[in-house]
């Protein structure tokens, strides 16, 4: 059986490579809400947002570097690139699911800086 992390790393894989459809019918309630300050909260809107930001980066890649998962809740930490020579951004996923299917979402993120101070990287 599916983890609820396999479920959000899986859902963030298929909208990556433009399965946004599919994506979003097997892995998310009819009911979901998200809180991208971008868009208005409902699934269909963040539906649409993804299609239209896979149409403008059709080359994207996403890397995951971690994942947690606690009492319904999961957060996918991951290297999200445009394209291949992109330097991308650290992005987390926020998820919470309810019977099996996400029922709320977050995501923040921050670009990365080719020349930080800092040894130890964003990963």
């Amino acid at each position: 059986m599916e983890s609820n992390k396999d479920k959000a790393v899986a859902f963030l894989q298929r909208i990556v490579a433009g399965q946004i459809d599919k994506a979003f019918e097997t892995y998310v309630s009819p009911d979901l809400i998200h809180h991208n300050p971008y868009f208005p909260g409902d699934a269909e809107s963040l539906r649409t947002a993804m299609k239209q930001n896979g149409d403008r980066s059709p080359e994207k890649i996403i890397t995951v570097k971690q994942t947690m998962e606690e009492a319904g809740r999961v957060m996918v930490y991951s290297h999200i690139q445009q394209n291949a020579s992109d330097i991308g951004a650290a992005v987390v996923h926020l998820f919470r699911f309810y019977e099996g299917k996400i029922v709320e979402m977050w995501d923040v993120g921050q670009p990365l800086n080719a020349d930080s101070p800092n040894e130890n990287g964003m990963f």
